[in-house]
């Protein structure tokens, strides 16, 4: 964890700032252009209710990235992966410190968004409750650091790598309600949203600003906590039993 969080911060070029440049043009585009002549989205300014959004959007792709690539590159690059799995380390330990780093990033990539945030609502953004969006940030990157590590460990090339954010995650994300309440879709249209996870963890992290949600954010931490148990065991199995790891 030290490792990479070290490694983190030499390459802050290639680490932060691509989210924070991305999320400026999302804020620039969505927020004040388009915003202007959306108007209002649950009673509130259309900045205002894309900002959890985008910032939830930084958390994933940094989270993912991060822990997908370090593990990557420590079973294919710097081969020390094969110096971990003849100590004693246990798998849950590996899997701590792998995903801590991608929680870091993660994180960190969200707090600045939210920062940039601010200068485009004009200092008007709300925080109904600091505990829910914590809670709502730390969790959601440990789900996609996990799933990163699930996709690090399976990849047998840095194209691999690269297939699954771009045909998996940025679908989900998308299409999870970043830019639009799941009340102003056809039905059928929301039928495929609430099978969407991505759309519980966006949910339950807009009600911690705004105060109000598409559903219950009781459901969204439901499903959060869910996907955390779920991927910890698919990564405890996969590291225990060597699969994609040993030669």
């Amino acid at each position: 964890m030290r490792k990479d969080v070290v490694r983190m911060f030499r390459i802050w070029g290639q680490t932060f700032l691509p989210s924070v440049v991305t999320s400026v043009l999302y804020f620039s585009v969505f927020g004040t252009v388009l915003g202007s002549r959306i108007g209002e989205m649950q009673g509130v300014d259309y900045i205002i209710f894309v900002v959890p959004g985008l910032v939830m959007l930084a958390i994933v792709t940094n989270a993912y990235a991060n822990s997908s690539f370090t593990f990557f590159q420590s079973k294919f690059f710097m081969r020390s992966i094969d110096e971990i799995l003849v100590s004693p380390t246990p798998p849950w330990l590996m899997i701590a410190g792998f995903i801590t780093g991608g929680v870091i990033r993660g994180v960190l990539v969200g707090a600045f968004v939210l920062v940039i945030s601010v200068f485009f609502t004009n200092l008007e953004l709300t925080v109904a409750s600091i505990a829910i969006i914590s809670f709502f940030a730390i969790l959601t990157a440990m789900v996609f650091a996990l799933a990163g590590l699930v996709n690090g460990v399976y990849a047998k090339t840095i194209d691999a790598i690269n297939i699954v954010p771009t045909f998996v995650l940025a679908p989900l994300v998308y299409l999870g309600g970043i830019f639009y309440s799941v009340h102003v879709l056809p039905p059928w249209w929301q039928a495929i949203t609430y099978a969407n996870p991505l759309f519980y963890l966006i949910n339950g992290f807009r009600y911690g600003f705004l105060g109000q949600a598409d559903i219950s954010p009781a459901i969204s931490a439901g499903v959060l906590i869910a996907l955390i148990v779920i991927l910890v065991g698919i990564n405890w199995y996969l590291i225990k039993k060597g699969l994609g790891l040993k030669q």
